[in-house]
C-alpha cells in the first residue's frame, strides 16, 4: 500500500514585500509538483511586479528588488488568476497542497485576489476542496516538546532535508514537500492511516491549540501581539487593504 505520504503531492510558496497579510503583496510565487519520492519535480514559476515599492528589509530576504520586478514581473492580476487556477487543478487531481505557515501564503493570495480580482480564494474549490498539509503545524503537534525554532529552515535541518536558496518560492516549496515526506515516514504509526482529508480537518483544530498556546505566552510575558487561531485562511477583515 502506497499512503499518502509517498503518493503524489503538490506544493506552493510565495515571497512578498513583508509580513502583513492584509497591506503586503506577492512578488513572486511557485508551485512544486512530485507524483513520488524522488522522482524529478514539475515546476511552476511566477515573478510579479506588485505596482507598490518594495522595501530594502524585504530585498535582503529575498534577493527581488523594485527595479528587477518592474522590469521582469507581469501585473498582479493575471498571476493571481493563473495560480488560483493551477491550485484548482491540484485540488481537482486529488493532490494534498503542502503550504508551509499556509495561513500566511494562502491568506494573502486571498486578499490579492480579492484586490486585483474581484473575488476570493474559496470560490476556486466549490468542485474540489483544498488539502493542505502545513509542515509548521504537523511538527508543532507530533513533536510538540521539542525544543528550538521551527522555521523552514530549522525543519529541514531536523529531518535531513537539502534546502538550496532558501527563499526561493521553488526551493522553499519544493524543501516543504520534502521535509512533509519525511514527516510522515518518521511519525508513520500515527499517520499512515489517516487520509489527507481527515488531517486537513484536524490541522485545523492542532493549529488553533497551538495559536492558544502562544497568545498564552504572549500574555505571560507582557506582549499584546494577537495570534490568529484561522487555519488555513484568514477571513477577511472589514478594514483590508
Amino acid at each position: 500500500m502506497t499512503y499518502w505520504y509517498d503518493g503524489p503531492l503538490a506544493a506552493f510558496d510565495t515571497e512578498t514585500t513583508g509580513v502583513d497579510v492584509e497591506t503586503d503583496r506577492i512578488v513572486s510565487a511557485a508551485l512544486v509538483v512530485q507524483d513520488a519520492p524522488g522522482m524529478r519535480p514539475r515546476v511552476s514559476r511566477w515573478l510579479v511586479n506588485p505596482g507598490v515599492p518594495v522595501p530594502a528589509g524585504a530585498t535582503a530576504v529575498h534577493g527581488l528588488t523594485e527595479d528587477h520586478l518592474q522590469r521582469n514581473g507581469r501585473w498582479p492580476a493575471p498571476v493571481m488568476y493563473e495560480i488560483a487556477e493551477v491550485l484548482a487543478e491540484q485540488a481537482a487531481a486529488g493532490r494534498p497542497l503542502v503550504v508551509m505557515n499556509a495561513p500566511f501564503d494562502l491568506t494573502l493570495l486571498d486578499r490579492e485576489l480579492r484586490r486585483h480580482r474581484a473575488s476570493s480564494l474559496d470560490r476556486w474549490f466549490d468542485a474540489s476542496p483544498l488539502r493542505v498539509l502545513d509542515p509548521r503545524v504537523l511538527d508543532k503537534h507530533l513533536d510538540r516538546y521539542r525544543k528550538g525554532r521551527r522555521t523552514l529552515t530549522d525543519l529541514c535541518a531536523h529531518y535531513g532535508v537539502t534546502l538550496e536558496g532558501a527563499h526561493d518560492a521553488a526551493e522553499d516549496a519544493l524543501a516543504a514537500l520534502e521535509v512533509v515526506r519525511a514527516l510522515g515516514r518518521r511519525f508513520a504509526t500515527r499517520l499512515e492511516r489517516l487520509s489527507p482529508a481527515e488531517l486537513h480537518t484536524l490541522q485545523t483544530g492542532w493549529h488553533a491549540a497551538q495559536a492558544r498556546g502562544l497568545q498564552a505566552w504572549f500574555a505571560r510575558s507582557g506582549t499584546e501581539e494577537e495570534v490568529d487561531q484561522a487555519w488555513p485562511l484568514r477571513p477577511e477583515l472589514p478594514a483590508a487593504a
